[in-house]
C-alpha cells in the first residue's frame, strides 16, 4: 500500500498489454458525432463500454439526456465519504470523422495500430485514450490501497466535437449532480511530448463576419473601374486598421487590460517549439514585446480565417459587388467579448468604413477561463507530477485553443486543472492520429501518482 506500488501497477497495466486491449476495444466503436448515422454508436460507447467499466470500480452510473444534445451523457460517481475531497473527471467519447482511406500505410482508423513507437487510431488522443488513462490509473490506486481515499464524479459526453450542445444547460439545471471541489481532466496536447504539462483553462474564441455589399452584380472593370468602389479593396483596408502588418491588434478594446504577474511568471518557464512537420514559428509576428509563450497563452489575437470576393478559381473582368471576411478573436480572461462587436463598429466608423457590416458569425462563442497559476491546487498538482516523473511540468495558464471549460470554471465554480496526454504533432483532427508509447506509459504513472496523493490528504484544504 505505497505510492510506488500504485505507480508500478499503472506501468504494468501498460507493459502487459491491458491498456492496449482497452484502447483497441474503444477505438473500434466509430463514434463520429458529426455523422448522423452514428447515433447508436454514441450511445453504445456509454452503455456497453464505459458504464460496465466504471460500475466494476464501484461507481454508480446514470445516463443523462438534454433536448439540445444529439447524444446522451454518462455521469458516474463513487462517494466514499462526504467529508472527503470530491474530484470531477471529464472526457468525451465522440471523435472527429475517421477519414477512412486517407491514413498512411492503409491504416484503418477504427483499428488500433501499435506499429513502432506509436499507437495509431481515431480517438487515441482525442479523447478516448486520455480518459481511458485516467480511469485505469484510478483502478490502479483503488486496487493498491483498497479504496481511493477521495470521492469521484466522472462525466463523459458524446458531443464535444459538435459544440457540447446541452452541456451548459445540463450543468445549470442540475449543478448538484456535478458538485466537486476541483476538476482534474485530460484533453489537448502537452507543450512538447517529453514534458508533462498542466493547463488551467482555455482561451476563448469569438467569430465575427465583416462584409461589404456595395451593389447588385459585378460590373465590367474596363468600363467601370475607377468609378465604382471595390468591396474587396475596401474590406482589406478596413481590416488593416484593426490588425497591423505584423499581427499586432490595433483596437485596444479587443485586448485585455493587462497580463497578470502570475501568468507572466508561469510563462517565463515555457517555450513553444515547432516539432517535425510543424510550420516554423515566426518570431516577428504578433504582439510586440511579448515572448512566444505570452503571445500564445497570455494575450489575444485577431485572425482572418477566410476572405472572399468574386470567384478566385474563375475570375472575370468585373468589379465584384461584395466581399466578406470570417474573422476570429482568440481571447483570454480579462477581455470583454460582449464588447468586441461594438468596439469594432466604433473603430470602423471612426476610420471612415461605415459601409462595412459587422456581425457575429453563426459559430458558437467559446468563453475564456483560467485558474490562477498561483492557486494552491496548481502548486499541489505540479509537485505531484514532478515527484512521479522527475520533470518540472510546464504550467500553462490556459490552453491556446478552446474547450467547454467554462462549464466547470464558471457555471459549477471550481478550479480546473487539465493534464494532457498528447503532444502537438498528434494529428488529432486529421488522418494518422497517434500517440507516442513513451508518453502513454509516463501518463499512466503520472496519473496514478496524482490520484494516490489525493487519497493521502496532502491536497489543499477545501471548505465544507
Amino acid at each position: 500500500m505505497t505510492r510506488a506500488a500504485a505507480i508500478s501497477a499503472a506501468e504494468k497495466t501498460f507493459d502487459d498489454g491491458r491498456l492496449k486491449a482497452i484502447f483497441a476495444r474503444r477505438i473500434a466503436i466509430p463514434t463520429e458525432s458529426q455523422n448522423p448515422d452514428r447515433g447508436p454508436d454514441l450511445a453504445r460507447y456509454l452503455t456497453e463500454e464505459m458504464q460496465p467499466c466504471l460500475e466494476a470500480l464501484g461507481f454508480t452510473c446514470t445516463i443523462l439526456t438534454h433536448p439540445k444534445a444529439k447524444a446522451p451523457f454518462l455521469l458516474a460517481e463513487r462517494i466514499e465519504d462526504p467529508a472527503l475531497v470530491t474530484v470531477l473527471g471529464y472526457g468525451h467519447g465522440d471523435v472527429i470523422r475517421g477519414l477512412e482511406g486517407q491514413w498512411k500505410d492503409g491504416r484503418d482508423p477504427w483499428t488500433l495500430d501499435d506499429t513502432g513507437t506509436r499507437w495509431y487510431g481515431r480517438g487515441v488522443v482525442d479523447n478516448k485514450g486520455q480518459h481511458t488513462i485516467n480511469i485505469e490509473a484510478l483502478r490502479c490506486v483503488l486496487e493498491t490501497r483498497g479504496k481511493l481515499g477521495f470521492n469521484v464524479r466522472y462525466l463523459i459526453e458524446m458531443g464535444e466535437e459538435v459544440g457540447s450542445a446541452g452541456l451548459h444547460d445540463l450543468a445549470r439545471d442540475h449543478a448538484g449532480l456535478f458538485k466537486a471541489d476541483i476538476l482534474i481532466a485530460s484533453d489537448g496536447p502537452r507543450l512538447v511530448a517529453e514534458r508533462p504539462t498542466l493547463y488551467l483553462g482555455s482561451r476563448g474564441g469569438a467569430s465575427i463576419d465583416l462584409s461589404i455589399n456595395a451593389r447588385e452584380g459585378g460590373h465590367h472593370s474596363g468600363n467601370w473601374g475607377g468609378l465604382l468602389s471595390n468591396p474587396a479593396i475596401r474590406l482589406a483596408h478596413a481590416i488593416a486598421t484593426i490588425v497591423g502588418p505584423k499581427g499586432e491588434v490595433r483596437v485596444h478594446e479587443l485586448l485585455p487590460k493587462e497580463m497578470p504577474a502570475s501568468v507572466k511568471r508561469a510563462l517565463a518557464d515555457v517555450e513553444p517549439v515547432s516539432g517535425p512537420g510543424d510550420p516554423e514559428i515566426e518570431p516577428w509576428w504578433g504582439e510586440p514585446g511579448f515572448s512566444a509563450a505570452e503571445k500564445l497563452y497570455g494575450w489575444n489575437t485577431f485572425e482572418v480565417l477566410a476572405f472572399g470576393s468574386g470567384n478566385a478559381d474563375k475570375p472575370v473582368n468585373a468589379v465584384p459587388p461584395s466581399a466578406i471576411a470570417r474573422c476570429q478573436i482568440r481571447f483570454v480572461v480579462g477581455s470583454d467579448p460582449a464588447g468586441f462587436i461594438p468596439a469594432i463598429r466604433r473603430h470602423l466608423d471612426h476610420h471612415g468604413f461605415s459601409d462595412v457590416v459587422v456581425a457575429p458569425s453563426r459559430d458558437a462563442m467559446f468563453h475564456a477561463t483560467r485558474t490562477d497559476p498561483d492557486h494552491p491546487w496548481v502548486r499541489w498538482a505540479a509537485a505531484s507530477v514532478e515527484q512521479t516523473t522527475g520533470i518540472k511540468p510546464a504550467v500553462l495558464p490556459n490552453a491556446g485553443g478552446s474547450l467547454p471549460n467554462d462549464v466547470f470554471a464558471d457555471i459549477l465554480g471550481m478550479p480546473t486543472i487539465w493534464v494532457p496526454h498528447s503532444y502537438p504533432g498528434c494529428s488529432q483532427h486529421a488522418p494518422n492520429e497517434h500517440v507516442p508509447v513513451a508518453l502513454l506509459r509516463q501518463a499512466m504513472a503520472m496519473m496514478a501518482g496524482l490520484y494516490w496523493d489525493l487519497g493521502e490528504g496532502t491536497h489543499p484544504k477545501v471548505a465544507r
